[in-house]
């Protein structure tokens, strides 16, 4: 069993639970619970910043249109955007896909939860200033620029389930080496890892720390990889980090949701 924080439907703090990441189960007043029969709220409340481009696969998919207008090179920073909190949403909550839309991205990501101010940190330290780890999807519709802010594509209502829990720092060992698979109706869709970062988390939280502050609190996403799967209406979608979790969330018509739909 493994030390985490949840937050669960109807209450109004998080609370230390004890996980089993390979049954899915929690222990809760002292008893052994399936993870699939709680009613699951997103265990975080700072500020979502996501990161472009940080998977060695998605620069490699963009070839030489980086040394073009717009880009004319290769980041030489962390290429970071916001995902409000009208975005965010918990473990099996539906993700809503808007009218005229046939699919959206899943974004697959470890989030890193902060655990306390860091102003200018150093790599070295950087993982001491983590509170745990977390599943994101970091859902978007689909589009190719990354030069301009894609608020319009990454920011809708519901475009951030976050879940089911924060597993506590000490118990992930090597936040580099952790895979990162999803599956859309129990299919595998996709098959990653950390090792594939351009920069390591404790790299990112050090170069984006340099230049502004990140509050107790606040989640960094590490990124997405490359050629994130595409889901329709209907679509069960499970993101699975391994030492950290499984996530999953239902595609729902967002016309159905405003009418009163739950999407279970």
């Amino acid at each position: 069993m493994g030390k985490a924080i949840a937050k669960f439907h109807g209450t109004l703090q998080t609370e230390e639970v004890e996980v089993n990441l390979a049954d899915n189960m929690i222990l809760l007043n002292q008893k052994r619970v399936p993870a699939k029969t709680l009613y699951w709220e997103p265990p975080v409340s700072g500020t979502i910043y996501g990161t472009l481009l940080n998977f060695k696969g998605a620069i490699e998919k963009m070839g030489g249109a980086l040394t073009e207008p717009p880009y004319k090179a290769a980041p030489k920073a962390p290429v970071l955007y916001i995902k409000p909190a009208n975005t965010v949403s918990g473990h099996e909550s539906p993700i809503p896909i808007p009218a005229g839309e046939t699919f959206l991205e899943m974004g697959a990501s470890l989030g890193v939860v902060i655990g306390r101010r860091a102003t200018r940190v150093t790599e070295s330290e950087a993982l001491d200033y983590v509170m745990g780890y977390t599943v994101v999807n970091d859902v978007s519709i689909p589009h190719e620029s990354v030069f301009r802010p894609a608020v319009k594509y990454k920011a809708r209502d519901g475009f951030c389930p976050i879940g089911p829990w924060v597993i506590l720092g000490d118990e992930v060992e090597n936040p580099d080496a952790l895979s990162i698979r999803v599956y859309i109706n129990n299919e595998l869709k996709q098959d990653n890892t950390t090792a594939n970062l351009v920069r390591s988390v404790s790299k990112l939280i050090a170069d984006v720390s340099e230049f502004m502050t990140l509050d107790e609190g606040d989640i960094l996403l590490v990124g997405v990889p490359e050629n994130a799967p595409l889901a329709k209406n209907g679509d069960r979608v499970r993101i699975e980090i391994s030492n950290v979790g499984m996530l999953e969330n239902v595609i729902v018509h967002e016309e159905e949701l405003m009418s009163g739909g739950d999407g279970q």
